[in-house]
C-alpha cells in the first residue's frame, strides 16, 4: 500500500519517534537514545560534536532503552532472548560493534536498577528463587555481592531506564538502594552504602504506608546531597538528604499537585529540575536551593516523559500532548533531535473530565470524534495499577476515535498523580475498588449524552486487561464486547509464575500471597466469575510474558470456552510488550477487526 493510502491510525503507529538522549557527566557529547526508526526499537549513539548518529543494537525482539558508560566509551543495554525480561546487561563500543556481557560473574535475572561508574558499577536483579540482590562490580575484577533479601531491592530507587542518577554519588563513594525489608514493597525505604567498605552509612524511612524514592545525587564530586521524593504529605514532595551530615530538608512548594519527580540537578549543584503534575498535565520547574525560588521552564503544554539539564544549563525534554506526537525539545525553544521520516498525524484533543465516584471526585479525559453524541464508547483502562492517563499521545486512543468511538480515560483510585491517599485506596481491596470508579465514569458519560449505553466496549492492557475481565464478569449486561490485552485472568496461577517484583507488588496490594490470604485472591480473580461473562471477548497474550504469564491466561480462556463463552485469542511470541512496529500494528488491527464485528454502526476510518 502506498504511504498516502495508509490510514491515519496506522501511520501514527508507524511514525518514527525517539527517546530523550542520555549522557554521562564525564562525556556529555556522547549520547545514547532509542528509536523505532527502522521498524524495531533499537539503541542508537549520537556524537554531538560531529552530528553523526548510528545504530548500536540489532536485537530481533527490540531494545527499548540504553545508556552510555560513565566514560562515554561504551553503550549498555539489557538483553533477554524471548521478551520475558530475564537476562543480562550487554555493552558495546560507542562507535558500534558486538555486544558482550557487561558483568561477568553476575547471574542472569530480572533487572532491578543499574548505576554505571568509572571506578565501580552497581547492578540489581530479581532472581529465580524469588530473592533480590545487588552487586558492586569494578572495571577489572570479580563482582562483590553487597546485599541480598527476599523482599524488593532496587539500585537508585527511581527507575528511569538506563543508568539511575540516584544510584552512585558523583565521586562513586556512596550507593543508594531502595528496599522493602520492612515488608512493604509499595512503600520502600532508602539505604546508602559506603562502596569501599560495603557498610550502611544512612537509612531513611518515614514509617508504615509512607514510601521514598531516590532520584539524583548532586553532580558535584564530594557533595553528598541526594534528591529524594517523600510522601509525608498526601501530595508527593521533594527533599534533599545530605549524607555528610545526615540532615534532611523537605522542600516547601506552593503547588496544587504532586511534585513526584526530581529529574536532574543543575551542573553546579545550585538548583533542581522538578516535574509538577496536576490532573494529567506536567510543568517543569527550576528550584534554586539557596533562595527557594521556583521558576517555570519554558515548554509546550502536555506531558513530560523525561528531562535533563545539559552542562550549559539548557534543559532538554521529551513531551507530547493527547493531540500531538512526542518531540524532543529544549528550554531554548528548539528541536533537539527529530527522527527521520513522516511525523505522526495529529489526533483529536483530550478533554478534561471529572465526575462523582463512590470514593470522591474522579478525574480523567474524554476524547471524541467530531459531531454530536451519543457515540459508541470505549472505556480504555490504564495499566499499572500505579500509573495514570495523562494528556499524552496514544496511537491506540486515536485509532478508536478515527473509527467513530468516544474514548473514556478514567484515573480510578489506585492511579498516581492525585496523591498518596488516592493511589493507596486500593491497598487491601484491589480490582473491586477501581471497578467502582470505572463504572461510575461510564454512567456519567451516558448521563451526559456522550456514551451510547447500547454500544459500550471495555478495553485495557496489563492491569487494565485484568480490570477488563473483571468488568465483563461483574457487569455483564453493560458491554457489547471486551478487549483484554495481556491480562490477569487467574490470579493465583499468575502469582505462581510471575517475576519476583510482581509478586512483591501483589503481596503489598493484597496483604500477602495467595497462601496467606486465599479468599482475597479468589474474590478478585476473574476466573472466579467466568460463568457470568456474556459479551464476546478478545484476549491478546504474549507467550513469554513474566508479568502476566501465559499459563494463567490459557486457564481463563479454557474455563470461559468450557462455559460456552465467545472468546478469541491473539497470541504473539514475545513478552508483556512488543517493540516491533509491525507487531503493534497487527495487534491494533486485531482489536479493530474484533470490535467492529460486534458493535453496530461503526467503521469509519481516516
Amino acid at each position: 500500500m502506498s504511504p498516502e493510502r495508509i490510514p491515519a491510525w496506522e501511520r501514527r503507529f508507524r511514525a518514527p519517534t525517539v527517546s530523550l538522549p542520555t549522557w554521562s557527566r564525564a562525556a556529555p557529547d556522547r549520547l545514547v537514545y532509542a528509536t523505532n526508526e527502522g521498524g524495531v526499537w533499537q539503541v542508537h549513539a549520537w556524537d554531538l560534536a560531529s552530528g553523526a548518529r548510528w545504530r548500536v543494537t540489532d536485537d530481533p525482539i527490540g531494545v527499548p532503552d540504553g545508556a552510555p558508560t560513565a566514560d562515554g566509551r561504551g553503550v549498555v543495554w539489557f538483553h533477554d532472548e524471548t521478551g520475558d525480561e530475564f537476562g543480562r546487561h550487554l555493552v558495546a563500543p560507542f562507535e558500534g560493534g558486538r555486544g558482550v556481557t557487561l558483568f561477568p560473574g553476575v547471574p542472569e535475572g530480572w533487572p532491578s536498577g543499574l548505576a554505571l561508574g568509572r571506578s565501580v558499577s552497581a547492578v540489581g536483579l530479581g532472581l529465580e528463587d524469588g530473592s533480590f540482590a545487588v552487586w558492586l562490580v569494578p572495571p577489572d575484577g570479580p563482582p562483590r555481592e553487597l546485599v541480598r533479601h527476599h523482599e524488593l531491592l532496587e539500585v537508585g530507587g527511581a527507575w528511569r531506564g538506563g543508568s539511575a542518577l540516584g544510584g552512585l554519588s558523583a565521586d562513586e563513594r556512596l550507593l543508594c538502594v531502595a528496599h522493602a525489608e520492612h515488608g512493604d514493597s509499595l512503600h520502600p525505604a532508602l539505604r546508602v552504602y559506603d562502596v569501599a567498605s560495603g557498610e550502611a552509612v544512612g537509612e531513611l524511612w518515614d514509617g508504615p504506608g509512607l514510601g521514598l524514592s531516590a532520584w539524583a545525587w548532586s553532580p558535584v564530586p564530594g557533595d553528598a546531597r541526594l534528591a529524594v521524593v517523600h510522601e509525608r504529605e498526601d501530595l508527593e514532595r521533594p527533599a534533599i538528604w545530605d549524607l555528610s551530615t545526615g540532615e534532611r530538608v523537605d522542600l516547601a512548594l506552593d503547588l496544587s499537585g504532586p511534585v513526584d519527580r526530581v529529574l536532574d540537578w543543575w551542573p553546579d549543584g545550585s538548583a533542581l529540575l522538578l516535574c509538577h503534575s496536576h490532573e494529567g498535565r506536567d510543568r517543569l520547574f527550576r528550584f534554586e536551593i539557596a533562595s527557594g525560588r521556583l521558576a517555570a521552564v519554558d515548554h509546550p503544554e502536555g506531558t513530560v516523559t523525561d528531562a535533563r539539564v545539559r552542562p550549559d544549563g539548557e534543559v532538554w525534554f521529551r513531551m507530547s500532548s493527547g493531540r500531538s506526537a512526542p518531540r524532543v525539545g529544549s528550554s531554548r525553544g528548539r528541536d533537539v533531535l527529530a527522527p527521520e521520516g513522516e511525523r505522526a498525524p495529529d489526533g483529536r484533543p483530550y478533554r478534561p473530565w471529572a465526575f462523582a465516584g463512590p470514593g470522591g471526585r474522579v478525574h480523567g479525559f474524554v476524547v471524541t470524534p467530531e459531531g454530536p453524541g451519543p457515540f459508541p464508547t470505549v472505556l480504555e483502562i490504564h495499566g499499572g495499577p500505579h500509573w495514570h492517563w495523562a494528556d499524552a499521545f496514544s496511537p491506540l486512543v486515536q485509532a478508536w476515535v478515527d473509527h467513530g468511538f468516544a474514548v473514556a480515560l478514567v484515573n480510578y483510585r489506585g492511579s498516581t498523580g492525585y496523591g498518596r491517599a488516592w493511589r493507596d485506596a486500593i491497598v487491601g481491596n484491589p480490582g473491586l475498588t477501581e471497578l467502582d470508579d470505572l463504572m461510575a465514569g461510564v454512567d456519567d458519560l451516558v448521563a451526559r449524552g456522550v456514551a451510547d449505553p447500547e454500544r459500550l466496549v471495555c478495553s485495557g492492557e496489563s492491569w487494565g486487561g485484568y480490570l477488563t475481565l473483571l468488568a465483563l464478569s461483574l457487569h455483564p449486561e453493560r458491554w457489547a464486547c471486551g478487549v483484554a490485552g495481556v491480562p490477569v485472568g487467574d490470579y493465583v496461577a499468575a502469582y505462581e509464575d510471575e517475576a519476583p517484583a510482581l509478586q512483591a507488588m501483589d503481596r503489598g496490594l493484597f496483604g500477602g500471597g495467595p497462601e496467606e490470604v486465599p479468599d482475597a485472591y479468589r474474590e478478585r480473580s476473574p476466573i472466579t466469575y467466568v460463568d457470568r461473562v456474556k459479551a464476546p471477548v478478545l484476549v491478546l497474550a504474549g507467550e513469554n510474558d513474566s508479568r502476566c504469564p501465559i499459563r494463567q491466561i490459557d486457564r481463563y480462556v479454557e474455563a470461559l470456552r468450557a462455559r460456552g463463552g465467545e472468546v478469541e485469542v491473539y497470541r504473539y511470541t514475545t513478552g508483556h510488550s512488543s517493540f516491533l512496529v509491525d507487531e503493534r500494528v497487527r495487534q491494533m488491527r486485531a482489536r479493530l477487526d474484533f470490535v467492529l464485528r460486534h458493535v453496530p454502526g461503526v467503521g469509519r476510518t481516516t
